[in-house]
């Protein structure tokens, strides 16, 4: 009964490794909000990462988190690099494009819970009284978040975070 067991978990892990091999080699995590404020008053809350503190949600997961910013004071060539406990990890951001007042891209690299290099893209399109606002990041998914993944649904964690942060943003913009 204990060899039948051990096969049939042995087979179990299998699967679940082989099926993790099979998940896409990219991911992607979108959210949009409207926002009712012009995107000049918007674009300067996410091209100048000293004010992600205002509406950020990593910025609260973390209060002793750690900081540094360099290159330009915003806008393109801007850096962030943070510090942090297991909730935040550690890593580097830099704007790697600032269109003003639409679009902001910026190279993500994480160094700590694990590895990562994505790309985030903010886009603001007005429309009328409201603008709105799209969150996106992607990169390549590891075989590890692949296998991370089969468990754990990482579109819908990360989403709660780009929806709150969001919000946030909404609140700070429509002061």
């Amino acid at each position: 009964m204990i060899k039948a067991i051990a096969i049939l978990a042995v087979l179990l892990i299998g699967a679940v490794l082989v099926f993790a091999a099979t998940r896409p080699d990219t991911f992607r995590v979108q959210r949009a909000a409207s926002i009712k404020a012009p995107p000049e008053r918007i674009f300067p809350l996410i091209s100048d990462f000293k004010r992600w503190a205002a509406w950020s949600p990593y910025e609260k997961k973390d209060p002793g988190m750690k900081r540094s910013y360099g290159g330009a004071a915003e806008g393109k060539g801007s850096t962030y690099a943070w510090e942090g406990d297991g909730n935040v990890g550690q890593g580097r951001m830099e704007i790697t494009e600032a269109q003003a007042p639409s679009r902001v891209a910026i190279k993500l690299d994480f160094t700590r819970p694990f590895e990562a290099h994505n790309t985030v893209l903010f886009t603001m399109l007005p429309t009328g009284e409201l603008t709105e606002v799209t969150w996106d990041m992607q990169g390549r998914a590891s075989y590890l978040s692949k296998l991370i993944g089969v468990f754990i649904n990482m579109d819908r964690m990360v989403g709660k975070d780009f929806e709150a942060g969001l919000a946030n943003l909404k609140s700070a913009a429509e002061k």
